[in-house]
């Protein structure tokens, strides 16, 4: 029998009554930890007994190695559902479902409901940027987003080195911007922008 939380918010379609069989990575990923992340935020059951990482203990389900693996064996499973990342979902026709954020609306992953995850979270963004934007504020914004980070030394010993870095920085938050897109990868939005603008100016 189909549970009612799932028909509930799937009305009008005619859900078979079986059960579902999980994919998940077999694999430590980035991806893993982004969508635990976001199951401890909505579920304390998830956070106490299984938490968040970049690989876990899953209770249930198949494992497949990265994307590839994840997508195959949702293809080639009746009644299955996996996890992948957005660009590879987007460059691979892969279809996706929409996600209830914390807003109460039912999102769909693109670039602007990132970007918009990203925004949400924006104003408790610590100086260091170590913020997770999963489950953020935002009527637009998908709950199961994250930034890509990089890791800059605060010091460098060669000139030449950090004056390279800074002006490669300057240019990813300037002109880079227009490009990402093109890529798959979501805008910074304004106010992330300009935080980080600061925070260049603070490297030595």
């Amino acid at each position: 029998m189909t549970r009612p939380s799932i028909t509930s918010v799937n009305k009008g379609v005619n859900l078979p009554a079986a059960d579902i069989l999980v994919v998940h990575r077999s694999d430590g990923s980035g991806t893993s930890y982004i969508w635990t992340d976001y199951l401890s935020k909505v579920s304390e059951e998830w956070k106490s007994k299984v938490s968040k990482g970049t690989s876990v203990n899953w209770p249930v389900g198949l494992g497949g190695k990265g994307n590839e693996g994840v997508t195959g064996l949702v293809k080639q499973t009746p009644n299955s559902i996996g996890y992948v990342e957005l660009i590879y979902a987007v460059q691979n026709n892969i279809p996706y479902g929409t996600v209830k954020n914390s807003s109460g609306n039912f999102v769909k992953a693109d670039l602007a409901s990132v970007t918009a995850a990203a925004s949400g979270a924006a104003k408790e963004m610590p100086d260091d940027f170590r913020v997770s934007i999963t489950n953020a504020p935002g009527k637009t914004a998908y709950p199961i987003s994250s930034f890509t980070w990089l890791l800059i030394p605060q010091k460098f010993q060669d000139a030449g080195k950090r004056d390279a870095v800074k002006g490669f920085l300057k240019w990813m938050l300037s002109d880079g911007q227009d490009s990402v897109e093109t890529l798959s990868y979501a805008k910074l939005p304004k106010e992330v922008v300009e935080k980080e603008k600061k925070a260049i100016n603070n490297i030595q």
